[in-house]
């Protein structure tokens, strides 16, 4: 099978979390680097095999031997970056968010529109094991959330990454970190989400964003979702997610999975991998090979784009 050819732009933390997935998995190629300085980025093709070292995207975006891109960069550029991927015929996948605006976010979506090519959106959470066991037990009507209580903590008072290294942008908990359980939450449920508010804590004075923040979401069909998140906090760094439901209480851990008396669940049957990251990644190259259309793409996700638009306007008022 001829492998499919990939570029990797943002060689930063996540980027690498990307590389070390793709280099478990068969018949696909890294043959490009792209990142912010050329040092970082001919240290990382090397380690990784790829031909390709620098700091312009449009190097991969014009070779013909790179056939899908992902991208890891600053989320200002996501939405831009997609369209450009596209618009030189490239399969992309764009780390979450998809943009940091409603309106963003939408031209995304035309851009993708009527094209052959696969456009998908980083939501990790809809491939994580934990959540795909319970996305399971909910499709054979087994459980049935009534509520989800979702805590997002870290401890980002400067600008730095999940490495600890300075960051060249800044990080925002809305567009970003309540991106990915908004969107669980209506995936899980099944349904879109109806009410959505929002209150934020005062602005960090050097980074220019809510540093604390709170959101409430109902579904149509009547579910609950409490999101706290923060930037202020010490202690487990990270996404903590409580499942409560008709047949019982589960608490997912990114991938693990337990009862709401902490005892383990066994999601080791769930999908061929335990990494998240990597089911998203399988899914990608899956859908470029079988022309089809992925799980996270851009069309299924742009619903929580529009709720995130609305619970920015309402911090806008």
């Amino acid at each position: 099978m001829t492998p499919i050819r990939v570029a990797l732009a943002g060689a930063g933390a996540f980027g690498i979390k990307h590389l070390d997935a793709l280099a478990r998995i068969d018949d696909v190629e890294v043959v490009s680097v792209i990142s912010r300085t050329l040092d970082q980025a001919r240290a990382v093709a090397d380690t990784y095999g790829a031909a390709q070292a620098t700091t312009e995207l449009s190097d991969a975006l014009s070779s013909p031997d790179v056939d899908a891109v992902i991208l890891c960069t600053p989320t200002q550029l996501h939405a831009e970056q997609t369209i450009s991927a596209l618009e030189a015929g490239k399969h992309v996948q764009v780390e979450i968010p998809l943009a940091d605006s409603w309106a963003d976010a939408q031209a995304v979506a035309r851009a993708a529109s009527g094209t052959d090519l696969v456009c998908m959106v980083g939501h990790t959470r809809r491939f994580n094991p934990s959540h795909q066991w319970i996305h399971q037990r909910v499709a054979a009507g087994d459980f049935t959330i009534q509520q989800m209580d979702i805590q997002t903590y870290f401890f980002r008072r400067t600008n730095t990454n999940a490495l600890g290294q300075p960051r060249s942008w800044t990080d925002n908990l809305l567009w970003h970190h309540a991106a990915h359980s908004v969107d669980l939450f209506a995936y899980q449920c099944g349904e879109p989400v109806e009410v959505a508010r929002v209150v934020a804590g005062p602005l960090h004075p050097d980074l220019g964003i809510p540093m604390d923040m709170s959101i409430q979401l109902k579904s149509r069909g009547g579910q609950l979702c409490t999101l706290s998140l923060s930037f202020n906090n010490e202690g487990p760094f990270g996404t903590f997610f409580r499942y409560i439901g008709d047949t019982g209480t589960y608490v997912a851990r990114y991938d693990d999975l337990a009862t709401g008396f902490d005892v383990p669940v066994d999601v080791s049957g769930v999908a061929v991998s335990l990494d998240g990251i990597e089911l998203q990644d399988r899914e990608f190259l899956r859908a470029i090979r079988e022309h089809d259309e992925p799980i996270a793409s851009v069309n299924s996700v742009l619903d929580c784009y529009r709720v995130l638009g609305e619970l920015q306007a309402q911090l806008d008022a």
